[in-house]
């Protein structure tokens, strides 16, 4: 946890979305994620409530330091290379029964408040301009028509004086089938306290229908003034009337070198090393750069797409090097190892291949495949093949170190007893070389796991915390190297 560093990804994050025209960004996801099964688990810091609510420091990463005597609640940004935030999705995303997506989050209020409201609070106090509703419902309501929770509990009792945001399509999502009386949808939203509404497609129903409701006195005019009054508050804090177009002297800021330097480092820095040799005295990482031959394998060895998971250029993510500018692992380690090493790349070799080379080691690449959303929802949680098949026919015959790619804990017994070194190193995104940094030795493992590492998904959920906690790698393990000294 270092939220030095993710105010620093805020910042940048903040400089090249303003470099494109942007100024405003749907972050951060401040869910609690309390069930790995759930599809968008990877946008949670944590399952931990104290952890999400220090890293809603990206909030001033994104919109900048708040003045000493600000009033609390009101939306702030800095100026011109920041832009306006989001905290997100309120509230209980994270909780819902089973993981599954968009569905209902049985709690109680004092529950409710203690897991997933913390983040919420913080970044209120931090200035955050804008709050997204979630899909999911809490105890059967849908928190896109909880007037209890959007005006009674966020706009009056913690006093947030920016917008209410819908998530997309969500009004629709408030019946079943969704957009099924689609009139009573938009009484629903906007009476419980929602400002703007992402429409992405059919918006003139939506004005018709907001219209007819505002006319015939179902929809009073006070809560649309409210909702006005709120959006032009944001706008004016985004500087929208001064500087309505995009700043082209950003332009030189989009990719810029120091901001893959910071992606690099929080690679390193969240990589988390699980297993380290079969005996604590007999350590197989850092490896040596210099070495006869080492075997790369695995279906995310040298994938960009698969490196950095959903919501990368296209929606459900891609596969393949084609679509973005980064550094594969598998470049990272040919940049690493000495000129004189023999860097062998095959992506799902057999057991003989393995067997009749003479590897000094290899290192295998696997994980999951991109996701989004729903299509995430897993209720086995393994990595798909030829994964496990790669993990068997490589480290049954040789040493090996398996990079797991993942958006959360996934099955790894029985093959982690075959593994000599395991690390987790989530979707570390376009900077691979971060990777081999820390496997090579340049910098040491100090990563600790956001989350609990389950040993079969018949424990689900589970908690640190959890009268019934028994992991196979508890919350907060991390196992740790030091750096090799170059001599």
């Amino acid at each position: 946890m270092d939220p030095k560093l993710v105010k620093k990804i805020g910042a940048a994050t903040a400089l090249e979305s303003r470099a494109t025209g942007i100024p405003y960004v749907f972050a951060p996801c401040i869910a609690v994620c309390r069930d790995p099964r759930w599809g968008r688990c990877y946008e949670s810091y944590s399952e931990d409530p104290h952890l999400v609510d220090a890293m809603t420091e990206i909030v001033p990463g994104l919109q900048g330091d708040m003045p000493a005597k600000s009033s609390k609640g009101v939306p702030f940004v800095a100026g011109n290379k920041n832009v306006a935030a989001c905290a997100k999705h309120y509230v209980g995303d994270g909780g819902t029964t089973k993981g599954i997506n968009e569905n209902n989050t049985v709690i109680n209020w004092h529950d409710l408040l203690s897991i997933h409201m913390p983040g919420y609070y913080t970044s209120i106090i931090k200035g955050v301009s804008t709050v997204m509703v979630s899909y999911s419902s809490w105890n059967g309501v849908k928190m896109h028509a909880n007037r209890d929770l959007v005006t009674g509990f966020l706009k009056n009792k913690l006093r947030f004086r920016g917008f209410v945001i819908s998530d997309w399509e969500g009004i629709d999502r408030i019946t079943y089938p969704p957009h099924a009386n689609y009139t009573y949808s938009i009484q629903a939203a906007i009476g419980s306290g929602i400002d703007m509404v992402m429409v992405p497609y059919d918006y003139s129903s939506f004005i018709d229908g907001l219209t007819f409701l505002v006319k015939n006195n179902f929809i009073p005019m006070s809560r649309i003034d409210d909702a006005v009054k709120r959006i032009l508050r944001v706008k004016f804090a985004v500087g929208l009337f001064e500087n309505p177009l995009a700043d082209n002297s950003l332009v030189d800021q989009l990719g810029r070198q120091e901001h893959r330097e910071l992606a690099r480092e929080a690679v390193r820095r969240s990589l988390v090393l699980l297993k380290n040799g079969h005996y604590a005295d007999q350590p197989l990482l850092p490896l040596p750069k210099k070495t006869s031959k080492i075997l790369v394998a695995g279906s995310h060895a040298d994938n960009l797409g698969y490196q950095c998971g959903g919501w990368t250029i296209e929606w459900q993510g891609f596969s393949g090097n084609d679509l973005t500018n980064g550094t594969t692992v598998l470049t990272a380690i040919k940049n690493t190892v000495d000129s004189s090493t023999n860097v062998v790349y095959e992506e799902n070799p057999d057991p003989k291949f393995v067997k009749s080379n003479n590897f000094s080691c290899a290192i295998v690449v696997v994980g999951e495949h991109p996701y989004v959303e729903t299509k995430g929802d897993s209720m086995n949680l393994t990595i798909p093949e030829p994964g496990p098949t790669t993990i068997r026919n490589v480290c049954g015959a040789l040493k090996c170190v398996v990079i797991l790619m993942s958006g959360r804990p996934v099955v790894i017994e029985p093959d982690i007893d075959s593994m000599d070194a395991l690390v987790a190193a989530w979707l570390p995104g376009s900077e691979g070389q971060g990777v081999a940094d820390v496997l090579f030795g340049d910098y040491g493992f100090s990563g600790k796991l956001p989350r609990t590492w389950f040993k079969t998904v018949d424990q689900l959920p589970m908690n640190v915390g959890d009268p019934h906690y028994d992991p196979l790698f508890p919350f907060g393990f991390g196992l740790t190297t030091e750096p090799t000294k170059a001599y």
